[in-house]
Protein backbone atom coordinates (compact mmCIF):
# COMPACT_ATOMS: atom_id res chain seq x y z
CA UNK A 1 0.00 0.00 0.00
CA UNK A 2 1.35 3.00 -1.08
CA UNK A 3 0.35 6.86 0.44
CA UNK A 4 0.29 10.18 -1.15
CA UNK A 5 -0.50 13.27 0.30
CA UNK A 6 -1.66 16.46 -1.92
CA UNK A 7 -1.21 19.04 0.99
CA UNK A 8 -3.48 21.44 -1.40
CA UNK A 9 -5.94 20.57 -3.99
CA UNK A 10 -2.88 21.41 -7.02
CA UNK A 11 -1.57 19.28 -9.39
CA UNK A 12 -2.27 15.62 -10.84
CA UNK A 13 -3.76 13.09 -8.48
CA UNK A 14 -1.05 10.99 -7.71
CA UNK A 15 -1.24 6.69 -8.13
CA UNK A 16 -3.58 6.98 -11.42
CA UNK A 17 -6.93 5.94 -12.57
CA UNK A 18 -7.01 3.19 -9.93
CA UNK A 19 -6.13 5.18 -6.90
CA UNK A 20 -8.07 5.26 -3.73
CA UNK A 21 -8.41 9.25 -2.96
CA UNK A 22 -9.25 10.31 0.77
CA UNK A 23 -10.79 13.69 0.76
CA UNK A 24 -9.73 16.19 3.78
CA UNK A 25 -11.70 19.12 4.96
CA UNK A 26 -12.08 18.83 8.44
CA UNK A 27 -13.64 22.35 8.68
CA UNK A 28 -16.23 21.44 7.87
CA UNK A 29 -17.08 19.65 4.30
CA UNK A 30 -16.23 16.23 5.04
CA UNK A 31 -16.72 16.20 8.83
CA UNK A 32 -20.25 17.52 7.72
CA UNK A 33 -21.01 15.28 4.67
CA UNK A 34 -19.61 12.16 6.85
CA UNK A 35 -22.56 12.97 9.72
CA UNK A 36 -25.01 13.69 6.66
CA UNK A 37 -24.79 10.29 5.43
CA UNK A 38 -24.65 8.75 8.52
CA UNK A 39 -27.99 10.15 9.30
CA UNK A 40 -28.68 8.39 5.51
CA UNK A 41 -28.20 10.93 2.79
CA UNK A 42 -28.60 9.18 -0.28
CA UNK A 43 -25.91 10.64 -2.75
CA UNK A 44 -23.17 13.50 -2.42
CA UNK A 45 -22.60 15.76 -5.85
CA UNK A 46 -20.29 18.43 -5.98
CA UNK A 47 -20.15 21.27 -7.59
CA UNK A 48 -17.03 23.62 -7.95
CA UNK A 49 -19.24 27.19 -7.76
CA UNK A 50 -22.26 28.22 -6.80
CA UNK A 51 -23.41 28.59 -10.64
CA UNK A 52 -22.88 25.24 -11.13
CA UNK A 53 -24.44 23.94 -7.44
CA UNK A 54 -28.19 25.96 -8.88
CA UNK A 55 -27.52 23.97 -12.61
CA UNK A 56 -27.04 20.62 -11.05
CA UNK A 57 -29.63 20.94 -8.49
CA UNK A 58 -32.05 21.57 -11.04
CA UNK A 59 -31.12 18.66 -13.56
CA UNK A 60 -31.66 16.33 -10.12
CA UNK A 61 -35.31 17.31 -8.54
CA UNK A 62 -35.49 16.80 -5.34
CA UNK A 63 -32.06 17.50 -3.75
CA UNK A 64 -30.86 19.69 -1.55
CA UNK A 65 -28.05 22.53 -3.09
CA UNK A 66 -26.11 22.98 0.02
CA UNK A 67 -22.54 24.60 0.75
CA UNK A 68 -20.69 27.96 1.61
CA UNK A 69 -18.95 31.18 0.75
CA UNK A 70 -16.67 32.69 3.37
CA UNK A 71 -18.72 30.00 5.76
CA UNK A 72 -22.14 31.04 5.34
CA UNK A 73 -24.90 29.55 3.66
CA UNK A 74 -25.49 30.85 0.05
CA UNK A 75 -28.55 32.93 -0.72
CA UNK A 76 -30.87 30.43 -2.28
CA UNK A 77 -29.39 27.33 -0.73
CA UNK A 78 -31.43 25.26 0.86
CA UNK A 79 -28.50 24.08 4.24
CA UNK A 80 -24.99 25.50 4.52
CA UNK A 81 -21.57 23.44 6.07
CA UNK A 82 -22.93 22.97 9.57
CA UNK A 83 -22.97 19.40 10.27
CA UNK A 84 -26.05 20.16 12.64
CA UNK A 85 -28.17 21.04 9.33
CA UNK A 86 -28.00 17.48 8.38
CA UNK A 87 -30.11 15.50 10.57
CA UNK A 88 -32.27 12.32 9.45
CA UNK A 89 -35.47 13.87 9.23
CA UNK A 90 -33.77 16.52 7.27
CA UNK A 91 -31.43 14.44 4.53
CA UNK A 92 -32.71 11.02 4.39
CA UNK A 93 -32.50 9.57 1.25
CA UNK A 94 -31.90 12.87 -0.67
CA UNK A 95 -29.42 13.96 -2.66
CA UNK A 96 -26.77 16.17 -1.61
CA UNK A 97 -25.38 18.91 -4.16
CA UNK A 98 -22.59 20.25 -1.94
CA UNK A 99 -20.62 23.31 -3.36
CA UNK A 100 -18.11 24.52 -0.40
CA UNK A 101 -15.26 26.60 -0.79
CA UNK A 102 -12.96 24.49 -0.43
CA UNK A 103 -14.27 20.96 0.21
CA UNK A 104 -16.11 20.53 -3.21
CA UNK A 105 -12.09 21.72 -4.98
CA UNK A 106 -11.08 18.62 -3.23
CA UNK A 107 -13.65 16.28 -4.48
CA UNK A 108 -13.15 17.50 -8.03
CA UNK A 109 -9.97 16.82 -8.28
CA UNK A 110 -10.31 13.34 -6.61
CA UNK A 111 -12.78 13.12 -9.33
CA UNK A 112 -11.03 10.75 -11.62
CA UNK A 113 -10.16 8.33 -9.02
CA UNK A 114 -11.50 4.87 -8.58
CA UNK A 115 -12.78 5.87 -5.49
CA UNK A 116 -13.35 8.54 -3.31
CA UNK A 117 -13.50 8.67 0.39
CA UNK A 118 -14.11 11.33 3.08
CA UNK A 119 -12.26 11.60 6.13
CA UNK A 120 -11.77 13.99 8.75
CA UNK A 121 -10.47 13.13 12.32
CA UNK A 122 -14.65 12.54 13.28
CA UNK A 123 -14.23 9.19 11.63
CA UNK A 124 -10.83 8.74 10.97
CA UNK A 125 -10.61 5.05 12.20
CA UNK A 126 -13.41 4.30 9.78
CA UNK A 127 -11.83 5.69 7.01
CA UNK A 128 -8.38 3.45 7.75
CA UNK A 129 -10.16 0.47 8.09
CA UNK A 130 -11.93 0.74 4.71
CA UNK A 131 -9.45 2.05 2.70
CA UNK A 132 -6.47 -0.28 4.44
CA UNK A 133 -7.22 -3.00 1.06
CA UNK A 134 -6.33 -0.64 -1.51
CA UNK A 135 -2.40 -0.68 -3.19
CA UNK A 136 -2.53 3.11 -3.73
CA UNK A 137 -3.76 5.56 -1.68
CA UNK A 138 -3.71 9.72 -2.31
CA UNK A 139 -5.20 12.08 0.44
CA UNK A 140 -6.20 14.96 -0.94
CA UNK A 141 -6.34 17.88 1.87
CA UNK A 142 -8.55 20.57 0.75
CA UNK A 143 -6.84 23.33 2.52
CA UNK A 144 -7.66 26.87 2.18
CA UNK A 145 -8.56 28.99 -1.02
CA UNK A 146 -5.63 26.12 -2.71
CA UNK A 147 -3.29 27.32 0.35
CA UNK A 148 -1.63 24.64 3.13
CA UNK A 149 -4.25 24.19 5.97
CA UNK A 150 -2.92 23.28 9.19
CA UNK A 151 -6.18 20.60 10.53
CA UNK A 152 -6.27 19.04 6.95
CA UNK A 153 -2.77 18.37 6.90
CA UNK A 154 -2.70 16.99 10.40
CA UNK A 155 -5.33 14.62 9.56
CA UNK A 156 -3.82 13.40 6.53
CA UNK A 157 -0.78 12.63 8.98
CA UNK A 158 -3.09 10.97 11.48
CA UNK A 159 -4.38 8.74 8.94
CA UNK A 160 -0.76 7.66 7.15
CA UNK A 161 0.40 6.77 10.70
CA UNK A 162 -2.73 4.16 11.30
CA UNK A 163 -2.24 2.79 7.96
CA UNK A 164 1.37 2.19 8.42
CA UNK A 165 -0.14 -0.43 10.86
CA UNK A 166 -1.92 -2.26 7.87
CA UNK A 167 1.35 -1.93 6.14
CA UNK A 168 1.60 1.33 4.42
CA UNK A 169 4.27 3.45 2.85
CA UNK A 170 4.49 6.74 2.81
CA UNK A 171 5.70 8.06 -0.35
CA UNK A 172 7.12 11.72 -1.08
CA UNK A 173 8.04 15.10 1.59
CA UNK A 174 4.23 15.80 1.63
CA UNK A 175 3.27 12.68 3.07
CA UNK A 176 6.35 13.20 6.08
CA UNK A 177 5.60 16.37 6.47
CA UNK A 178 1.94 15.34 7.61
CA UNK A 179 3.07 12.32 9.54
CA UNK A 180 5.10 14.19 11.79
CA UNK A 181 2.41 17.07 12.88
CA UNK A 182 -0.33 14.94 13.21
CA UNK A 183 -1.84 15.19 16.57
CA UNK A 184 -1.86 11.29 18.90
CA UNK A 185 -4.84 11.60 21.22
CA UNK A 186 -8.15 13.22 21.27
CA UNK A 187 -6.94 15.81 23.17
CA UNK A 188 -4.76 16.62 20.95
CA UNK A 189 -6.48 16.38 18.18
CA UNK A 190 -9.11 18.78 20.02
CA UNK A 191 -6.20 21.41 20.40
CA UNK A 192 -5.11 21.35 16.91
CA UNK A 193 -8.60 21.99 15.08
CA UNK A 194 -9.74 24.63 17.39
CA UNK A 195 -6.46 26.46 17.66
CA UNK A 196 -5.95 26.14 13.88
CA UNK A 197 -6.27 29.28 11.85
CA UNK A 198 -10.03 28.31 10.18
CA UNK A 199 -11.48 27.40 13.38
CA UNK A 200 -10.35 31.32 14.69
CA UNK A 201 -12.41 32.67 12.07
CA UNK A 202 -15.50 30.15 12.52
CA UNK A 203 -15.72 30.80 16.32
CA UNK A 204 -16.03 34.78 14.83
CA UNK A 205 -18.54 34.21 13.38
CA UNK A 206 -20.90 32.93 16.41
CA UNK A 207 -21.65 30.46 18.71
CA UNK A 208 -23.07 28.33 16.19
CA UNK A 209 -19.89 28.33 14.19
CA UNK A 210 -18.57 27.37 17.41
CA UNK A 211 -20.33 24.35 18.30
CA UNK A 212 -19.19 23.24 14.40
CA UNK A 213 -16.06 23.78 15.48
CA UNK A 214 -16.34 21.47 18.25
CA UNK A 215 -18.10 18.94 16.84
CA UNK A 216 -15.22 18.90 14.10
CA UNK A 217 -12.52 18.74 16.80
CA UNK A 218 -13.62 15.23 17.52
CA UNK A 219 -12.03 12.38 17.53
CA UNK A 220 -13.46 8.86 16.37
CA UNK A 221 -16.50 9.72 16.97
CA UNK A 222 -18.48 8.67 13.72
CA UNK A 223 -17.96 4.46 13.09
CA UNK A 224 -18.58 4.96 9.28
CA UNK A 225 -16.78 5.86 6.36
CA UNK A 226 -18.27 6.53 3.34
CA UNK A 227 -17.47 6.66 -1.04
CA UNK A 228 -18.62 9.29 -3.24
Amino acid sequence: MRIHVLLAPAGPLPGGSGVTAVVVDVLRATSTLTAALANGAARVIEAATVDEGFAVRDRNPGSLLCGERDGRIVAGFDLGNSPFEYPRERVAGRTLVFASTNGSQALRLAAGAKRRVLAAFVNLAAVAERVRGAREIAIVCAGKLGRFALEDAACAGLLVRRLRAHGGEPHGAAAALAERIAPSDPGSVRALVEGAAHALYLRSLGAEFARDVAFCARLDAIDQAFEV
